[in-house]
């Protein structure tokens, strides 16, 4: 399974990067890689290439905020939440990933 995921807040710092790395370590715990781009005050950060947008099964947007380059994930399954769900629930939200791609 290959995912991706976008965190953005509206401050771009603290939440964005905290739901970043929830998403990241559950993904490792459940023995799953994702690529996870960081949106905010520094810019876009870990930036997802075109070959990993190309090749995703499906994509969580943590965001509270519009992304910059959205159009590029417009053929992918995609789940959109709210930065502290991410924080709060990365498993679940990766659960649900891996359900809609399968559909």
């Amino acid at each position: 399974m290959k995912m991706i995921a976008v965190t953005a807040c509206p401050a771009g710092v603290a939440h964005t990067h905290m739901a970043a790395a929830a998403l990241e370590a559950s993904a490792k715990k459940m023995g799953l890689k994702i690529k996870v781009e960081k949106q905010g005050a520094m810019g876009i950060e870990n930036a997802i290439k075109e070959k990993e947008v190309s090749e995703a099964e499906a994509l969580i947007l943590a965001v509270d905020t519009a992304i910059a380059k959205s159009d590029r994930f417009n053929n992918i399954p995609t789940i959109k939440v709210s930065v502290a769900e991410a924080v709060k629930n990365p498993q679940g939200l990766i659960n649900q990933a891996i359900e809609l791609a399968k559909k």
